[in-house]
Parts: structure tokens; C-alpha cells; sequence
């Protein structure tokens, strides 16, 4: 038995998982902290903190730290997401453009970089290795800045996820390659029965994504948590079978967002598992910026910053001229091209594998390290200030536009007027909608009723008014009308909280059970608030007063009316709803 003093040694030890995840923590919020008030990107916070963390510094990280499983799972949190907004109809409206420009962004790297090793003065081998390297752009890191900057559903957005998406595709190849002949097995051979493989999954996987998955979602959104937990599961279910079968999670987890992008969940799922993303995701950067070594390279400093340069400028510079050759608009081919003005985590790879089959040095390992640090820092103001940069280099970027630009950005999720909650009250109040507007849209966490809104061509997808993160994508506070027919207060102040970062609020109309709830929601800035009970009295009212005793004007309200609840019958609101927390 271990006495009290022991096992407070023991449960207070630097091994500990616990304590060592603890004060990765704990460093992590100090960084951060200096950052925020140095008013920088946090994303260069997490950077740090994984360099103080690591074994240059404090050296909190071990192998059996939980902070290496979290960093993969924010990877693949972040790749689902992704998955969850590439919908096959993005990926054909996109896919040319992607494809051309991600290969030929490719090519020019490597060439030019591979010329600038050689005047540099480092060997072929090394020139070779570097300029590949270089090539590639972090897909984690966009996929997050892109996200942050709400890009991921504007054209630029779809136009860069593609191009890096091609780019991971090239660099799990050229890793593949590069492995194989480190362990002496053929490569062509790995190659084709990667591919043999990969094309066999997907024959089997995407039929389900168009028969058999709806069905599953249908019967799991009858629940939010259930529909959480199936939606975590498919996840990782599908990231399991593609690791079993020798691709990376990363390849499932992008894969399983795909075949759920068809979903008419696929909103509300996003929004579910963005916090659980934004966690784990902390995680990815720690450990990135851990690994980061810094040996004696002080002569390297010059061709690493001539490097750097070449990529922060380079890289976007041929997307820009790609694009403008294909037609589209200097703006969307300079936002789009800013997404490659980075190296990526494959970089780092690609040349660890270099060091341990002994064509490279470790000092070349730093060399690049120190590359990626200054690209990711500088390629994450680029993007994060583009729109304050593209103002004043816009003039010089317009050689490489079409007198005729032919994009067609794709349609934001946006609406003039937004209805969350379709019941007794939203019928009526989607009849009038519908006589203003075609912009408007429907938010119920019932998927009967979404369903049955869409088989009559209504816009309506499947989401809850209590979640933040799908209001902020529905860009709610760029509407100008806003009803919720849902009576729970703490809903409406979330609703108003979300609306109140506009600076032109649009017109706000609530409701409440009670009236000491109706005079907060006033209170707190809403237009109008509806109390269910009373309005039968005053409709009734007013329909007295107009008619009096006049029998002719009571049968023309007793048909209008007997024609409308034929239609409610018809919709079933004689019936209670779905419970949202029954499973």
C-alpha cells in the first residue's frame, strides 16, 4: 500500500496523461492570451504554445500524451465538416477549375522552386526534395481560416477547398512513392493496389449515400442527441474501415462527410460538431508546432526567407493567373490564390522521410521547419486582412482578368426572411411569407415536416433554433424579417444575442407563454412578440367589431376559416410535435 505522500507523488507525476494535458492547457491559454491582446491570429498562439510545449522548451509532450490521439481526431473533426459541404453538385461546379489549378499550381512550384535550390546551391537531391515540399499547402489550416472567415460557401471557398484537396491527393501519392522505395518495395505496384482499392470502396460506399443513408438520417433526426451520436458515429465508423484498409482517417472522415453532404441534416450536423472541431483542433496546431526543430542553421536563415518569399508570392501568384485565364475574376482568383501561400504538415512529412532514407540531413529538416512557420504565419494575416489587401493591390491584378468574366459565384446561405419553428403559428405566417418574398426559408427540427415543406417546393431545411452555430451560418442578422414561433425564452435571447452583432438589425417578431416573458423579450430588442393564448381573443375582437350583427360577414369568415382548418387537418396540427429530447 502506498501511503498519502506517494500517491499524491504518483497522481501529481509528469507522466501523468492528466497533469501533462493539464499544463498544455494551461499554456495554451497564456499564449493565447498574449496573442489576443497583441491582437493576432490565434491560430499563431496554438503554434507557440505547441513550441513551448515541446521538447525545445518545457517538453510537456510525451508519446502517450492524449494531445497526439486529440490532434487526430480535430483532423478528421475538421476533414467531416469539410466532407459535410462538398456535395457532389459542388464538386462538378467546381471540380475543373479545381483540378486545373491545383495540378498546375503543382508544376510551376516545382520547377521554379526546384531552379531556386540549384542557384541556392544546395544538391539535386535536395533541390528536388524542397521544391516538392513546397508544393504542398495545409488543407487543416485553410479548411479552419476559410471556416473562421464564413468562405467555405462562397465560390473562392468551394474554388479552394477542390485545388487542396487535388494537392492531398498528389502528396499521399508521392508519399506512397517515396515510402516504397525507402523500403526497397516497388512502388508501382502499391500504387495501383492502393488506387484498386480505393475505387472498390467507393463503388460499394456511394450507392449507399443515395438509397440507404437517407433513410438512417430520417430516423435518427427524429432525436438531436440521437442524431449527434449517429452523425459522430458514421464519422468514425467510416474512418475506421478506411485506416483498416490502408488509407489514412483523414481520407474517411472527408469521404463520410461527403456521402452525408446529400443529407437534409447536413446543416445541422455541421453546426452540432464545429465546437467539438474547434476543440480538437487546438490540438493538431500544438502538436504541429512541437515538432518544430530548430538546430544550427543560422547560414540557412537567407534561402530560407528567399524561399518563403517565393511561396507567400509565388504560390498565389500562378493561382491568380491560372483562374484569370479560365475566367474568372481577378477577386475570386486572388482570395482563392492566398489559400497556397503556405507548406503544409505533408511537407514536413515528405522531408522527415527524406532524412530517414538518408537523402537529406536533418538540418534540412529544420530548414523547411522554419519555411513553414513563416508561410503559415504569414499566409494566415494574408488571408484573415485579404480583403483590405485586395483594395490596394486590386489595379495591379487586373492584367490577369478577362475583359468577359464568366463566374457565377455560387448562392449564399442567406434569406430576406427566415421563419424557425413551422407549426400551428407558421402556417399562417408562411402564407403571408410566401405572398411578399421568394426569399424566404423555413428552420424545424421535425424531419416530417421539413420533408413534407419540400415535397410542396417550400424552402425549409432540418435545424434548431437553439443552435447558434447553424443561426451564424444562416447569416439570420442579414435578413430583414426574423420570426420564431418557439415559446422558450432562453431560445429567443439566443436569437436576439445572434442578431444584435448586425449593424442594420432586421425586424424581429418573437413568442412567449407568459407575459412577464414577452416584456423581457422587448426588452431585450425584440419587435413584436407573439402571445398564442391572446390572439384568438383579439382576432375574435376584431371581427366584432367590423361585422356587429351582420350574419353575411360571419359566414364569410366561417368559410375562410373552415377552408384553412381543413388544410391544418390535412398537416396534422391537431397532433402534439416530435419531442426533440425524447430518443
Amino acid at each position: 500500500m502506498l501511503s498519502g505522500k506517494k500517491q499524491g507523488e504518483a497522481r501529481y507525476n509528469m507522466s501523468n496523461p492528466f497533469v501533462q494535458f493539464a499544463l498544455i492547457i494551461l499554456v495554451v491559454l497564456g499564449v493565447s492570451v498574449i496573442t489576443r491582446l497583441l491582437k493576432q491570429p490565434l491560430i499563431i498562439g496554438y503554434i507557440f504554445s505547441g513550441i513551448f510545449a515541446g521538447p525545445l522548451f518545457l517538453n510537456l509532450l510525451s508519446e502517450s500524451s492524449p494531445i497526439n490521439v486529440f490532434s487526430e481526431m480535430g483532423i478528421a473533426f475538421l476533414l467531416f465538416i469539410v466532407g459535410l459541404h462538398l456535395s457532389p453538385k459542388v464538386i462538378k461546379e467546381v471540380g475543373k477549375i479545381s483540378l486545373v489549378t491545383g495540378l498546375g499550381q503543382i508544376i510551376f512550384t516545382s520547377i521554379v522552386g526546384y531552379a531556386i535550390g540549384l542557384m541556392l546551391g544546395f544538391s539535386l537531391v535536395t533541390s528536388l526534395y524542397i521544391a516538392i515540399a513546397l508544393t504542398f499547402s495545409s488543407t487543416i489550416i485553410i479548411m479552419k481560416l476559410l471556416s473562421d472567415k464564413d468562405a467555405l460557401e462562397k465560390l473562392y471557398g468551394k474554388i479552394s477547398i477542390g485545388f487542396l484537396l487535388v494537392q492531398d491527393l498528389v502528396a499521399i501519392l508521392i508519399l506512397i512513392i517515396i515510402s516504397s522505395l525507402a523500403s526497397g518495395s516497388g512502388a508501382g505496384g502499391v500504387l495501383i493496389f492502393t488506387l484498386l482499392k480505393g475505387a472498390m470502396v467507393a463503388a460499394i460506399l456511394i450507392p449507399l449515400s443515395y438509397y440507404l443513408l437517407p433513410r438512417l438520417s430520417d430516423f435518427f433526426a427524429k432525436s438531436q442527441e440521437f442524431l449527434f451520436l449517429f452523425a459522430i458515429s458514421w464519422g468514425f465508423g467510416l474512418s475506421l474501415l478506411f485506416l483498416f484498409l490502408g488509407f489514412s482517417i483523414e481520407v474517411g472522415a472527408l469521404f463520410a462527410g461527403v456521402m452525408l453532404s446529400i443529407s437534409p441534416y447536413s446543416y445541422e450536423i455541421s453546426s452540432k460538431l464545429k465546437p467539438l472541431r474547434d476543440f480538437f483542433i487546438i490540438s493538431f496546431f500544438i502538436v504541429l508546432g512541437s515538432q518544430m526543430g530548430f538546430g544550427n542553421i543560422s547560414h540557412l536563415i537567407v534561402p530560407a526567407i528567399i524561399f518563403s518569399l517565393f511561396v507567400l508570392i509565388g504560390n498565389p501568384l500562378i493561382v491568380i493567373i491560372l483562374m484569370g485565364r479560365l475566367g474568372y475574376s481577378k477577386k475570386t482568383g486572388f482570395m482563392a490564390g492566398l489559400t497556397v501561400a503556405q507548406i503544409s504538415e505533408f511537407s514536413l512529412i515528405l522531408i522527415a522521410l527524406g532524412v530517414k532514407s538518408g537523402s537529406l540531413s536533418n538540418e534540412i529538416l529544420s530548414f523547411v521547419t522554419i519555411i513553414g512557420l513563416i508561410t503559415i504565419a504569414g499566409s494566415t494575416y494574408m488571408i484573415i486582412y485579404s480583403d483590405f489587401i485586395f483594395s490596394k493591390v486590386s489595379r495591379l491584378l487586373s492584367c490577369f482578368e478577362k475583359k468577359c468574366v464568366k463566374e457565377k459565384e455560387l448562392p449564399e446561405m442567406r434569406y430576406d426572411y427566415v421563419l424557425l419553428g413551422y407549426n400551428r403559428i407558421g402556417f399562417s405566417i408562411i402564407r403571408a411569407f410566401s405572398k411578399i418574398t421568394k426569399s424566404f426559408l423555413v428552420v424545424d427540427f421535425n424531419p416530417s415536416v421539413v420533408k413534407e415543406l419540400q415535397r410542396e417546393g417550400l424552402p425549409a431545411i432540418y435545424g434548431d433554433a437553439e443552435d447558434s452555430e447553424l443561426l451564424e451560418h444562416l447569416e439570420i442578422r442579414k435578413s430583414s424579417v426574423v420570426v420564431s414561433t418557439v415559446p422558450e425564452k432562453e431560445t429567443n435571447i439566443l436569437v436576439l444575442d445572434v442578431i444584435s452583432k448586425a449593424k442594420k438589425k432586421p425586424v424581429v417578431i418573437l413568442t412567449a407563454r407568459q407575459i412577464n416573458d414577452a416584456f423581457e423579450l422587448y426588452d431585450r430588442g425584440a419587435d413584436y412578440v407573439i402571445l398564442p393564448h391572446f390572439l384568438g381573443g383579439e382576432y375574435t375582437s376584431k371581427i366584432i367589431l367590423e361585422a356587429k350583427d351582420n350574419k353575411r360577414a360571419y359566414l364569410k369568415e366561417k368559410k375562410k376559416e373552415l377552408k384553412l382548418l381543413q388544410e391544418r387537418q390535412r398537416r396534422g396540427h391537431d397532433h402534439p410535435r416530435v419531442d426533440k429530447n425524447k430518443i
